[in-house]
């Protein structure tokens, strides 16, 4: 199944099952974790079914029939024993009457609904894994039968087997994505958006050791991490060691979750003894590989010296207020980051942007943090890169292991207009404009073979034998012909055919447009640093001395070393766009008086 297939079926589970959410009475916070929970368990299935199929192929067979599996030869193969009431097809094809079956549950207790029997399936899950135990969501007698039935119907489509386990665990990723659009602990937010934590662990290329998330959330750089290291041809349950903590307990579960759909384990703790302000809760002091986390920002009232006597604070105890209370605790969660490195770890997380530059207590520990050399790379990341908050922030690299040449130096990179546009609320860095990010660390820390395995990359995937210019030139016209072409036939097509092959060419004019994509951003990359050599580009990348950062008051923030770039001309006609803009307009207007007229004869009709 390709990419946009892929998409095309998260988009359709999701817009299933958010319609039913929006039929029944219950909030996206009870509907959040047992749809969830049925994904999980759409997913065990999956690969209890594929891992069940291996077994079989080398089972002994007895008075000819072959030996049945047994828990222990999934244990053997990394992948969960499913009892056979803890099926997915089992609970798809119960019938609606479930109180007539007589079931019982594991405490031997009669089961009434569909939503007890789903419940009972997710104890038998847990009492197959120590990591899962009281994680999953037993909240399904909240649902409708009708309700739930339908859920499994949903998540029963064929095409999850198709895809295996990898994208499974794609679409939970992005169901956890549109349910934190909705859903925020009172804590912070849960999700990391993607894309900021794919450049964390890009950057810090994590290949084996200790990895430690003190603000877990529902475990994205654990998952991305995965990612990471299985593509280098290592498994990352073998080579990593995960380790997390999580205040909030429901986003503690959703982590466990999130790394049980992805093959991974750990030991996450949670409640009290995992808030970090005031636990070492693993004991992992200088101990770490990896340290990567988005903490919440800016939080305040952290007892002073509850905070001083939990350690970990190698530059000293921020400022301490009136009351006793660190009224910002930015800088004690830097602090952390660089106190669980080893002596040649790496740390990389999300921060707010006013710590690049904070002043008072702040400033002083920045300076003693600079002054240990391993601050690595600093990153600005521009608006609305969050779900539920539009504000920028700064992503932080520390290397304690930086090549002797690197050690007075620091990467500083503004990308605060460099992302793509995904609506109107929220950005991102899509796929090659990461690795664009990435290249100029490459080249920073002199890996010239990754910049030029990069370009080697943007060569095959556009097929292209002339330059990045011109293959780009040639896929706009390319497009505009088939624009043309699509406008064309359709208009001269029957009827019954115009939705046929306005969405075939819809489809093809995706395709063109993602190849210009590919082209826009190689040309961003080559214009800048052609075949592979690093410079300071104005408004975009500086490698900062030690002293230079002295002079500006040891200040962190990019913008005060790249500059400002020069506006670069858009090539967008001025007239055209107006008139574009106008027709717009128009048309919205038209649509706002059609609504209105809906509005008005539906009132008639209900004799308001």
């Amino acid at each position: 199944m390709d990419n946009a297939s892929i998409k095309k079926l998260e988009a359709d589970l999701w817009e299933s099952a958010d319609l039913l959410r929006a039929g029944s009475k219950l909030t996206s916070n009870q509907y959040c974790m047992p749809v969830l929970g049925l994904l999980f368990l759409r997913y065990a299935y999956s690969r209890y079914k594929m891992v069940e199929e291996e077994i079989l192929k080398d089972r002994p067979v007895r008075n000819g029939r072959k030996m049945p599996v047994v828990a222990s030869d999934f244990t053997a193969k990394s992948a969960l024993f499913l009892p056979e009431m803890a099926q997915f097809d089992y609970l798809v094809n119960l019938p609606e009457n479930v109180a007539s079956l007589g079931l019982l549950n594991v405490s031997g207790q009669t089961m009434g609904s569909l939503g007890e029997v789903v419940n009972n399936a997710m104890e038998l899950v847990e009492q197959q894994s120590d990591q899962l135990t009281g994680v999953l969501p037993k909240s399904y007698t909240d649902f409708s039968d009708e309700l739930l039935g339908e859920l499994l119907r949903i998540f029963n489509n064929n095409a999850l087997d198709e895809v295996g386990g990898d994208v499974i665990g794609r679409i939970y990723e992005y169901f956890l994505n549109k349910f934190a659009k909705n859903i925020a602990s009172d804590d912070g937010v849960f999700f990391t958006p993607k894309s900021l934590v794919k450049m964390i662990v890009n950057i810090l290329e994590p290949k084996n050791g200790i990895l430690l998330d003190p603000a877990c959330g529902s475990g994205g750089m654990f998952v991305q991490t995965g990612d990471f290291v299985n593509e280098t041809g290592l498994q990352a349950n073998k080579s990593m060691t995960f380790y997390g903590q999580e205040k909030v307990e429901y986003n503690a579960k959703l982590c466990l979750m999130n790394m049980a759909v992805h093959g991974l384990t750990g030991v996450i703790k949670s409640g009290d003894e995992a808030n970090s302000f005031y636990h070492d809760a693993h004991h992992l002091e200088g101990k770490c590989n990896y340290v990567m986390a988005n903490p919440p920002f800016n939080v305040d009232k952290v007892k002073a010296e509850t905070a001083a006597n939990a350690g970990r604070l190698p530059f000293g105890v921020p400022k301490e207020n009136k009351n006793k209370e660190i009224g910002n605790a930015n800088y004690l969660w830097i602090s952390y980051f660089y106190a669980y490195l080893n002596e040649t770890g790496r740390a990389g997380f999300v921060m707010a942007s006013s710590a690049t530059d904070s002043q008072g207590s702040d400033k002083d520990i920045r300076e003693k943090l600079v002054k240990t050399g391993h601050v690595d790379v600093m990153v600005s990341v521009g608006n609305n890169f969050f779900y539920t908050k539009s504000l920028p922030c700064s992503l932080w690299f520390f290397d304690k292991g930086k090549a002797e040449e690197l050690k007075d130096k620091v990467l500083f990179v503004d990308a605060r207009n460099y992302y793509t546009v995904v609506d109107r609320t929220l950005n991102e860095w899509n796929e090659w404009q990461l690795k664009n990010l990435n290249a100029i660390v490459w080249l920073y820390r002199g890996e010239m073979d990754k910049y030029t395995a990069l370009l080697q990359e943007y060569r095959k995937t556009l097929g292209q034998v002339i330059s990045f210019e011109e293959d780009l030139r040639l896929l706009k016209n390319e497009l505009k012909d088939l624009q043309k072409k699509a406008k064309l036939e359709v208009e001269q097509a029957d009827r019954k055919d115009k939705k046929r092959i306005r969405t075939e060419y819809d489809e093809m004019i995706v395709a063109k447009n993602d190849e210009i994509t590919v082209a826009k951003e190689a040309v961003w990359l080559y214009e800048k640093f052609g075949e592979g050599e690093y410079k300071d580009i104005l408004g975009l990348c500086k490698v900062a001395s030690l002293t230079e950062i002295e002079e500006k008051g040891w200040s962190l923030t990019p913008g005060a070393y790249v500059g400002v770039a020069p506006v670069e001309d858009d090539g967008v006609d001025f007239e055209d766009r107006m008139l574009e803009i106008h027709r717009e307009l128009l048309s919205l207007q038209a649509e706002s008086n059609d609504l209105m007229n809906t509005i008005s004869n539906n009132m008639k009709e209900m004799g308001l």
